[in-house]
């Protein structure tokens, strides 16, 4: 049986922790709130501006642009995996690597083995998780969370962009989180590349007049369309790990509370069997001293 002091020892170390964590949750919630308020700022413009690609590219002969027509045989494929730059954060990351291995393993299989499945790592973990496990990573941006930049979107997409147009890759499949509320998430493979038209393609009703014309709009239309998708899904995977890690940080403090109690419990037990063994042993002192 643990001594008192080990126990005292025990219950001190899990204060500091229960500190931590409480800590920590507070920190997530503040990071949610502002995240939280891009996602819903950036979703309706990268939503308008793919509705608005989509439109247009009924309006002209999509095989003579690269970015919108699909290649007749993938022979090759990149894969951009989404995930934090830090752990705490409950099942965000493993749940994403197991998505990404899905893909990667399973879907793309045969091309993994073929060695015509690249990566585009993003978040420190994913860089970390991916060069470990021995994949083809092409691209490494670890760290961008700290500092999330429209930059780091555009780089990301440009460089994806120039591998596909190059034809290194014939698709290119993303991989992220994308956040609900603060209980939920929803893992989501995407096609990037090429720029794939909704279930329900809409259409732009009325006689427009395009200046300068459809072809020379959607030539620069789709580099940004790109940019600002990678931008809304940066956006989504950073709001979506700080609500998993506010909730996994709850429910460590929750966890170390209990713990607490159990502990105390324990200390009064053991204290009070060490009271009662010194009663015991003075008290057969004091007959054995009557005794003589």
């Amino acid at each position: 049986m643990a001594t008192l002091r080990e126990i005292r020892s025990r219950i001190k170390g899990v204060k500091t922790t229960q500190q931590v964590t409480k800590a920590m949750k507070m920190v997530a919630a503040a990071k949610l709130r502002r995240s939280q308020d891009a996602v819903l700022q950036a979703r309706p413009y990268a939503f308008k501006l793919k509705e608005l690609l989509e439109s247009l590219s009924q309006k002209v002969d999509t095989s003579l642009f690269p970015l919108l027509s699909p290649r007749k045989e993938v022979k090759s494929v990149l894969v951009i995996a989404v995930a934090a730059d830090r752990g705490l954060c409950g099942g965000f990351n493993s749940n994403l690597f197991k998505t990404a291995h899905q893909v990667l393993d399973v879907e793309y299989g045969a091309l993994l083995k073929a060695g015509q499945a690249k990566m585009i790592c993003v978040g420190k973990r994913s860089v970390e998780h991916f060069i470990k496990g021995g994949y083809q990573v092409v691209g490494e941006y670890g760290g961008i969370f700290s500092k999330l930049e429209f930059a780091s979107a555009k780089a990301i997409a440009e460089q994806a962009t120039k591998m596909y147009l190059n034809g290194e890759v014939d698709r290119v499949v993303v991989v992220y989180n994308e956040f609900k509320s603060l209980l939920a998430s929803k893992l989501k493979t995407d096609i990037f590349l090429p720029i794939q038209p909704s279930e329900k393609t809409p259409t732009i009703s009325g006689d427009y007049i395009y200046e300068p014309s459809p072809e020379a709009i959607i030539n620069d239309l789709a580099p940004r369309h790109l940019s600002t998708q990678i931008w809304r899904i940066l956006l989504e995977s950073f709001a979506a790990e700080q609500a998993a890690r506010m909730m996994a940080m709850e429910s460590a403090t929750d966890n170390a509370k209990e713990l607490l109690r159990t502990l105390s419990i324990t200390y009064n037990r053991a204290r009070q069997a060490a009271i009662t063994k010194e009663i015991i042993e003075i008290v057969s002192g004091a007959n054995a001293l009557q005794s003589e």
